[in-house]
């Protein structure tokens, strides 16, 4: 009974900031930059029902598409069809970060589709890994 209590209690803890300890890829979510790129995030208005951007990667390895809100994102090269994503998952805790997808990506660019969101806005950023 003792540890159902204390499971409950470490469930419904709340953060008492938000974004202050994110690990280091992720260190450039709190600063405002222009375009989707890494350092730096990006807050982009929906148009319809999602939001549409290009990247350009300059050397092939693992790169993520970090999400503020609830959303499908899709990275595609620029003439071709949807990649399969390399893992997807939440952001840290206690970080604004909703989802993190994660693609193999070589240089070139890349179409970013953010589908199904709610929110006029989202703030994204490309993370290397």
């Amino acid at each position: 009974m003792l540890l159902t209590a204390l499971a409950l209690s470490l469930a419904t803890q709340t953060c008492r900031s938000y974004d202050t300890a994110l690990p280091a890829p992720l260190s450039g979510w709190t600063r405002s930059g222009r375009g989707l790129d890494t350092g730096h995030a990006v807050t982009l208005a929906r148009s319809g029902d999602s939001i549409r951007t290009t990247i350009r990667i300059r050397k092939a390895g693992t790169f993520g598409i970090a999400l503020s809100e609830a959303g499908w994102i899709d990275v595609a090269p620029d003439r071709g069809k949807a990649l399969d994503s390399t893992a997807h998952g939440h952001g840290p805790k206690c970080s604004t970060i909703r989802k993190i997808v994660r693609y193999k990506l070589r240089p070139g660019t890349y179409r970013v589709t953010v589908n199904k969101l709610k929110a006029t806005r989202a703030r994204l950023m490309l993370v290397h890994y």
